[in-house]
């Protein structure tokens, strides 16, 4: 019999593999240990005495005869370990234990009744989600998003765009990365709690805001616990750092002699006394940035210029010029108008399809394009201090000094590129240039992919004068072979415009000069305000053999570790 098969696993999956992830536990690996407890056949009647843990299911056998059971489900679901990261609110309690039913689990009442009957389809339990952001619903088929509110989720089988039904039964498409499984919730409904922000990103939000008693609450570099970060002007202004820790009890607390049960208890608890800090905790940072969505409505990519009011020019390149705007008269974004004749526009609109799904914290989102008319119009999210390298050049003076933030923006970008390997993208011209800033120190890779449909051949050839030589590596000098691990050596030399503050690498020295020192396996000098241990991540860049770079994998969590051993958390 099965049930004296020694190798049967104990807990099965309720719902279904949609390709991408459970239904029932939203686990994203296929051989996930299940998220149910599995029951023992048994012909002894079900203890219907708590109805309340049982869910129904019903499976209809070949011959037309129903079998029904019972599911046993426990009163909270199981959180995977990236999400538990974010869900210490709850008190040190122990998880509820469940009996194990004695009778086989397809719930749908007896085999006869008319429940059993009617349900030829397994019934999933229902996914609710809270809105994390505001959302204003532009285009028809959307829905608007109240900060808070909760809604039913009706279709997630799309990465970025669900749909939902609010509690007034009105249904339409919502961005998936505005909202968070109420189960899954934890700290994210709480405006101090600023997830993966990075100990520099938070000390520059805090100064920003300058009010004494700011604080965050932010992942620790170490997996699982929380940092608090407090601004304080006593006796000068700076910003101070505490490990929220736990006790043998499972207790959190900053001083020993105050403990609470959940982190926001702990908070509350020092709004109210200092108990140990700088100061009492008074308040966060109020209007900060919601995410960018992948396109401005769903399925949306084409967009209508007449939808653009066209403000003040950002800048200009050999691509043509880019421009602020403002997409039906509220979402910001940057336009790039692109010249005539200067790129494969019908390669690259069907391109931008799918690049409009592309969707990272470090990368500069796509909205669209406007490829009716001529020229075309390439639609981005805008990105407030416009590009890494002019940032750098403006801010020398203050950031020449913070090597942490330096250090920071380096993991940003890396971790874009990263995302970018995943999904098997080259960006073929990763320069601090092509990279942009945003408020709160945010870095996102820029124009990724736009080099493949350059036709102007003096961009395109590694002997034409526009070609980015400075930034290429032998094989792409050699044979024009780009890679992700060509990409690997463009992202050492911008770690080297990073810790420079925006020189120009290898000087004043001519292209062909360039190209011979390469070919010799001359590198980059380190610069001056670059940790030893920055500068031979830089140098792993520039393994002349391709195989031999690291992958953006592998770098990101190099830096990370450097980061970590460098500077205080």
């Amino acid at each position: 019999m099965c049930s004296e098969n020694p190798g049967l696993s104990g807990r099965y999956h309720a719902g279904l593999w949609s390709g991408k992830r459970w239904s029932c536990c939203r686990l994203s690996t296929r051989s996930a240990e299940g998220c149910e407890t599995c029951s023992s056949w048994s012909s002894k009647p079900l203890n219907a005495t708590n109805p309340s843990s049982t869910s129904t299911l019903s499976f209809t056998l070949a011959t037309g005869s129903s079998i029904a059971t019972t599911a046993a489900i426990t009163d909270r679901p199981q959180t995977t370990n990236s999400e538990a990261n974010n869900n210490p609110i709850v008190h040190s309690q122990a998880r509820s234990t469940i009996g194990t039913p004695s009778t086989p689990i397809m719930p749908g009442g007896t085999p006869g009744t008319p429940s059993a009957k009617a349900k030829d389809k397994i019934m999933l339990r229902t996914k609710v989600v809270v809105a994390l952001y505001p959302f204003r619903a532009i285009e028809g088929g959307d829905l608007s998003l109240v900060k808070g509110a909760e809604y039913e989720v009706l279709d997630d089988s799309q990465e970025h765009w669900w749909k939902v039904k609010d509690e007034h039964g009105s249904i339409g498409y919502i961005p998936s990365n505005y909202v968070k499984e109420k189960e899954l919730l934890g700290l994210q409904r709480y405006e101090w709690y600023v997830g993966d922000m990075s100990r520099q990103r938070a000390e520059s939000l805090l100064k920003q805001e300058d009010k004494e008693g700011c604080f965050v609450v932010r992942n620790s570099s170490t997996k699982g616990l929380y940092t608090l970060s407090l601004y304080t002007k006593v006796p000068h202004p700076h910003v101070k750092h505490y490990h929220i820790k736990q006790n043998t009890r499972g207790e959190f607390y900053l001083s020993e002699k105050h403990c609470c049960g959940s982190i926001p208890d702990l908070i509350n608890y020092h709004k109210h006394n200092s108990g140990g800090l700088a100061s009492r905790l008074k308040t966060s940072p109020c209007d900060r940035p919601v995410p960018p969505t992948a396109g401005l409505s769903h399925d949306k990519w084409e967009i209508d210029p007449a939808e653009l009011h066209l403000l003040e020019e950002l800048g200009s390149g050999q691509f043509g010029v880019v421009r602020r705007g403002k997409w039906r008269g509220s979402i910001d974004v940057a336009v790039k108008m692109m010249k005539e004749g200067t790129m494969s526009e019908d390669d690259f609109i069907e391109e931008a399809k799918v690049m409009t799904k592309l969707q990272h914290q470090n990368l500069v989102q796509l909205y669209g394009v406007c490829s009716k008319d001529r020229p075309i119009y390439i639609v981005t999210e805008y990105m407030r201090h416009g590009s890494l390298l002019n940032y750098l050049r403006r801010h020398e003076t203050t950031l020449g000094v913070n090597v942490g933030l330096l250090l920071d923006m380096c993991i940003q970008v890396c971790k874009g590129m990263a995302y970018l390997e995943r999904h098997n993208y080259i960006h073929r011209d990763l320069a601090a240039r092509n990279c942009l800033v945003g408020s709160e120190n945010v870095v996102k890779v820029a124009d990724f992919g736009l080099a493949r449909y350059v036709l102007d051949d003096q961009y395109t050839s590694s002997g034409g004068t526009k070609f980015p030589i400075k930034w290429a590596p032998p094989e792409v000098l050699n044979y024009t072979r780009f890679s992700s691990k060509s990409d690997v050596w463009a992202y050492g030399v911008l770690m080297w415009e990073v810790f420079t503050c925006g020189k120009m690498p290898y000087g004043r020295l001519k292209n062909t000069e360039v190209v011979e020192r390469v070919q010799r396996g001359i590198i980059l000098e380190k610069p001056k305000a670059c940790f030893k241990e920055v500068y031979e991540v830089m140098r792993k860049c520039w393994a002349h053999c391709p195989e031999v770079r690291p992958s953006f994998r592998v770098l990101k969590e190099q830096l990370i570790s450097v980061s970590q051993g460098l500077l205080n958390d």
